[in-house]
């Protein structure tokens, strides 16, 4: 017997998140040392660039915000 599919959509792993890191963090990657592995994407590692800091990864949109 198939189960029925759920009418709410699922949302990625890590999905419109927003984390502040510090250079401590870096290299950055996403998703980050000591987040949940199991249900997320595969490692990437991400640049922080620009004049705001700011990344975001294009797996889970989750945004990496570099702080002093």
């Amino acid at each position: 017997m198939s189960r029925p599919v759920s009418a709410v959509p699922l949302v990625p792993a890590n999905a419109e998140n927003r984390y502040e890191v510090t250079r401590a963090d870096l290299p950055l990657s996403c998703p980050m040392p000591g987040m949940e592995l199991w249900n997320s994407h595969p490692k990437v590692y991400l640049p922080i660039v620009g004049d705001d800091g700011e990344s975001v990864c294009a797996y889970c949109g989750a945004r990496y915000v570099l702080r002093d």
